[in-house]
């Protein structure tokens, strides 16, 4: 199999029996093993498991008995997502000889689709920190020049997907770590609506701010992974109890008459993008423009503000989060985690509540702003990727985050290449849509994909 297939590629090539599960299984793993040791994407390798369910998905299909239109697509789980009988490190020292008893919500929910583990794939230290070289594996690095860096902490997802070593895979996102990964090694990543994906057998970050996400290839994959994902879940008590829509039902559907807003002080003002990355925002406004949809402009809070909150929020939960193993283990951490962890412990419970009562204004700021308009759009990321070696220790105070104001609004925010910059490597743009409104996220998203030619190269390897 020479061209790597999306997953509704595969999918239709699959229900017409023109492509056999085990086919495309091996086809991965023949690429993780080609390109693995320079890019680092996986921690653990399950290739016995994945050849038996691509057979137990192949004899299923051929007798006529497909689950889903996932069945038997190769995909990965970021290593902080419990798997029952295989390692689950979370990226640590701490965890190395951690076998979880049971698996994760998210892997139950893709394994009964149908779906192929391939292994799990890379992490930032228990989704912190950044490209850290004193933990037990090394960083992911990015297919498209791996001198540089796939952002985080859904590094080794994001790397994968875009290597075509998977065909999907999940990540989690805090302040940014799916939609990040996503904008540097251009591929699709979407952070779903606060409660939309149960987050049960997930390491945690910060408990307000965590949302579980597939990441892939296109929108349209994107959508097709979600479909497995969403629902109520009674082990994670924040998970939303409302029905699933079908979220690719107005893929295909036009954008005629949308409105859309533009945040363009975020990316123009508040903290400049790379001229690639500008390039990329006007050409996708001017393409939306071009398939009918309406755009105007949009004004919330400045970049920093949302920074503040978000950060001082995710940086005090966290420290709660592994306070135990901070104070009796602080050295088995990573520095840059250790750093991370020091200061969150030092926050104070006025400015955590202070920065809790701001979330509040943000959250009807941009609900009022976003009234009467179907999605926003704005930068994913400020450029193209850096250098692994040159991402600084505090990159989080280096300059604001264009993905943390929808971590801090709970609102739906995927990130989709809008072209190529520096070197060639990936720019992307961001949508946002109201809560649970993804099936309109993918309808933009999706109808942009297929207006540009972005989706028809794949990184050099």
């Amino acid at each position: 199999m020479s061209a790597i297939p999306t997953i509704a590629e595969a999918a239709r090539l699959i229900e017409a029996k023109k492509l056999s599960p085990v086919e495309l299984t091996q086809a991965c793993l023949d690429r993780v093993a080609a390109h693995e040791g320079k890019l680092h994407a996986f921690v653990h390798l399950t290739e016995e498991r994945a050849l038996a369910e691509a057979r137990a998905a192949e004899a299923a299909i051929m007798a006529g008995r497909p689950k889903n239109r996932l069945h038997g697509i190769p995909i990965g789980l970021k290593d902080i997502v419990e798997t029952k009988g295989i390692p689950t490190t979370c990226g640590s020292k701490i965890l190395q000889d951690n076998i979880p008893d049971e698996d994760a919500t998210c892997a139950v929910q893709l394994a009964d689709a149908g779906t192929v583990l391939i292994g799990k794939t890379t992490t930032h230290e228990f989704a912190d920190g950044g490209p850290s070289f004193d933990l037990p594996k090394p960083p992911s690095r990015n297919p498209w020049n791996t001198e540089h860096f796939t952002a985080g902490s859904s590094s080794g997802t994001g790397a994968a997907v875009a290597a075509g070593l998977i065909l999907g895979g999940i990540g989690t996102d805090t302040g940014g770590s799916i939609r990040g990964p996503a904008a540097l090694c251009g591929i699709a990543g979407i952070k779903p609506t606060y409660g939309l994906v149960s987050r049960a057998g997930v390491a945690p970050a910060a408990f307000s701010l965590d949302h579980i996400g597939p990441m892939a290839w296109t929108a349209e994959d994107c959508a097709l992974m979600l479909q497995a994902l969403a629902g109520p879940d009674p082990r994670d008590p924040a998970c939303a109890s409302r029905p699933v829509p079908d979220y690719s039902a107005l893929i295909g559907a036009g954008i005629k008459g949308l409105r859309i807003g533009v945040i363009h002080h975020f990316h123009e003002v508040d903290c400049k993008v790379s001229d690639a990355t500008q390039k990329g925002i006007a050409a996708a406004i001017a393409t939306l423009r071009d398939l009918g949809a309406e755009t105007r402009e949009v004004q919330v809070s400045p970049l920093q503000d949302w920074q503040a909150c978000g950060s001082l929020i995710s940086m005090t939960e966290r420290a709660a989060a592994y306070d135990e193993w901070a104070r009796t283990r602080l050295g088995d951490f990573s520095a840059r985690v250790q750093n991370r962890l020091m200061l969150g412990a030092l926050v104070s419970a006025v400015d955590y509540l202070q920065a809790v009562r701001r979330r509040r204004e943000l959250r009807a700021e941009l609900k009022a702003a976003m009234a009467d308009l179907d999605v926003v759009l704005t930068a994913a990321a400020p450029g193209e990727a850096p250098k692994i070696d040159a991402v600084p220790i505090w990159d989080v105070f280096d300059r604001p985050s264009f993905t943390i104001p929808f971590n801090v609004a709970g609102y739906p925010a995927i990130s989709i290449c809008s072209g190529y910059g520096e070197g060639g490597l990936p720019v992307a743009i961001q949508l946002v849509a109201k809560p649970f409104q993804e099936p309109a996220l993918f309808r933009v998203a999706d109808a942009f994909e297929k207006a540009t030619p972005f989706r028809g190269s794949r990184p050099a390897l």
